[in-house]
């Protein structure tokens, strides 16, 4: 297993990068990480899943278990892609009101994937965990 972190402020893309933000079921993008995925192609009204170099994942329509889902669907989107790199923010830790702890373990199965960059903080409580 590798140490892939992604940048802590994404500002540019490249062509194989994907950004992986926190989003809502409407696709309202309009604070926070969803807000910057609009520069790369993230759809209005659209709230899942690849939207140009972007790929939403809800998290503001219910607790941690109503998340799970989207992210088990984001590990095997990407598992199925493996010649894009998957930027991971720390989703659900902002406007949503999640800590790290809550919502890295979602994300365990992403630590074997080569493609899958997580957050510093998603990372370390990870590797802590082992």
């Amino acid at each position: 297993m590798s140490k892939r972190i992604s940048p802590q402020r994404i500002e540019t893309l490249t062509d194989n990068q994907i950004f992986v933000f926190g989003s809502n079921l409407e696709g309202q993008h309009g604070g926070g990480a969803a807000a910057l995925a609009l520069k790369w192609g993230a759809v209005w009204g659209q709230g899942v899943g690849l939207q140009g170099q972007t790929y939403g994942i809800p998290t503001m329509h219910g607790g941690v278990d109503s998340i799970k889902p989207y992210v088990d669907d984001f590990i095997q989107f990407a598992s199925q892609h493996p010649k894009l790199q998957f930027l991971v923010t720390e989703i659900g830790c902002g406007i949503a009101g999640f800590s790290p702890e809550q919502i890295a373990p979602l994300f365990r199965q992403a630590l074997d994937s080569d493609n899958v960059y997580m957050p510093q903080r998603f990372y370390e409580i990870l590797i802590a965990e082992k």
